[in-house]
């Protein structure tokens, strides 16, 4: 899925508007409806809500939400506050809600007082939208200050008022703590900083039928990486594929003692495919690699390259002189992209001479920690983001800045973030797997950007279905590899 700055998406509202066409005030309509729909999935007939509505747009979608609430038969009281202006689609569902139910709307003008309420009741905040150029003040503030401040569950329209849509907030920033938010047609890219978790809480996108042409024809450099756009990469297999058909995986693990991160890669390996995987190690190892991974191939001394068909450089490979220098080799030599994780990347930013020789359109697959150790210190999440975009098209590497909603940033510019994947993931050997997938993926002939991405998104899946029988505790980087088949089999799945 597409997703656009707060500018795109008020043009793509406009030619919405014009070339559906539609009313504005229709537009709202049909986003206030859909609203509903979610809120009744979300909440039953029993719930009690007070709508907080602003001044503008994101008021008069609040404003029509509060309407249709009370038309279906929920409790609801609808507060619009403002300073003495509002806009015109906002003044027209504030005549609708006066008309049909001036008992339950109360428009308080250059004051907040707060309503009455049970600590069950559900706050709806509808104060500010995509629109906000500048902090909030005065009696939204108040306002504001006063929703964080009770136990209710808050839920948000299309952004918490107060966030900033393309930015990290600051501690300074007014902002609503939202338990949901109900974001219209795109995700914001706000949502994917850990810096605004707290005031974003979980979030859902909710299609108002924006111009299909318009957003199909509009650029971006912003993705949502989801199954739609991972199945339409998958290669079929024939009935007389055999296993070099899908390429020859090289995992470089030369550590003694540290065989456990190369049996992870190399099971994954195997796992997403690969027709035959490697392990590059020493003879210490070779006993734990052939009793757990059997149909991996030990080879203790590299001669031709030429071999295999991708490289995986990093778990378990260690940081030492020799292995540097080796590494410094094999980079000098490769003509073809590779995969570089954990100690690799721990030694390219230590020799960040390096980074010249490392092949183009490499997957580098560094942790927030590991980047900054390899481009410099970031401020914050957002300003991360951009470095990561900036040194891929600076080098001409794939960089997969891993975290929740894993960035992958491409040589074209183009910044994609991972749908899949759990906070039971923060554990071991996560990213020995993720190495072993992508590895496996550019044997087998994808390119390297089909290999990050779908290597992300396959890693995030497993890990999701392997939820299933753990909890957010108990998963480990194993059970991981175990279900990347089902991963495959879900990504297959047509009607899924």
């Amino acid at each position: 899925m597409k997703f656009f700055t707060t500018t795109q998406i008020r043009q793509l509202d406009l030619y919405t508007i014009g070339n559906e066409p539609i009313a504005s005030i229709g537009l709202m309509e049909r986003a206030a409806d859909r609203l509903l729909q979610q809120f009744r999935k979300d909440r039953d007939m029993n719930t009690e809500v007070v709508i907080m509505a602003g001044p503008g747009n994101n008021g008069g979608d609040g404003l029509a939400l509060g309407r249709m609430l009370l038309q279906i038969g929920y409790e609801v009281q609808v507060i619009l506050l403002h300073s003495g202006k509002i806009s015109a689609d906002c003044k027209i569902n504030k005549e609708r809600l006066q008309e049909y139910f001036p008992d339950f709307f109360t428009e308080q003008i250059g004051r907040f007082d707060p309503p009455e309420m049970t600590k069950d009741t559900v706050i709806v905040d509808a104060l500010f939208g995509s629109g906000l150029s500048k902090p909030v003040d005065g009696i939204f503030k108040k306002a504001i200050e006063w929703i964080n401040s009770r136990p209710n569950r808050v839920i948000s329209v299309d952004i918490p008022s107060g966030l900033p849509c393309e930015a990290c907030a600051t501690d300074n920033d007014c902002i609503v703590e939202a338990d949901f938010t109900y974001s219209l047609q795109f995700p914001k890219l706000a949502f994917l900083f850990p810096e605004n978790e707290k005031y974003v809480g979980k979030w859902k996108v909710i299609d108002i039928q924006l111009h299909p042409k318009a957003i199909l024809e509009t650029d971006t450099n912003f993705i949502f990486v989801e199954k739609a756009n991972i199945q339409p990469l998958l290669i079929s297999r024939t009935r007389f594929s055999h296993k070099g058909t899908f390429g020859h995986a090289l995992i470089w693990a030369r550590k003694k003692g540290m065989a456990g991160p190369a049996v992870l890669a190399s099971k994954a390996a195997l796992r997403a495919g690969a027709g035959l995987v490697s392990v590059h190690s020493v003879d210490e190892n070779r006993v734990i690699l052939q009793s757990t991974v059997p149909e991996a191939i030990f080879v203790n001394e590299l001669t031709e390259l030429d071999h295999y068909n991708s490289f995986a450089f990093g778990p378990g490979l260690g940081t030492g002189d020799q292995t540097a220098e080796m590494l410094f080799e094999l980079l000098k030599t490769l003509r073809k992209p590779c995969v570089l994780d954990a100690d690799a990347l721990n030694i390219i930013s230590r020799h960040k001479n390096f980074l010249e020789f490392i092949p183009e359109n490499s997957i580098l697959t560094p942790h927030p920690g590991e980047f900054e150790r390899l481009f410099g210190p970031s401020a914050n999440s957002q300003e991360r983001m951009e470095k990561a975009s900036a040194m891929a098209q600076e080098y001409g590497f794939v960089i997969v800045l891993k975290g929740a909603n894993t960035l992958t940033a491409t040589p074209d510019g183009k910044m994609h973030f991972n749908s899949t994947g759990n906070p039971g993931m923060a554990s071991g050997g996560m990213g020995d797997v993720l190495t072993g997938v992508i590895a496996s993926l550019l044997a087998q002939g994808y390119t390297p950007e089909q290999s990050a991405l779908m290597g992300v998104y396959l890693h995030g899946l497993a890990a999701d279905l392997a939820l299933q029988a753990q909890s957010e505790e108990s998963l480990l980087a194993g059970d991981v590899a175990v279900n990347l088949g089902n991963a495959y089999k879900f990504l297959r799945q047509k009607n899924c």
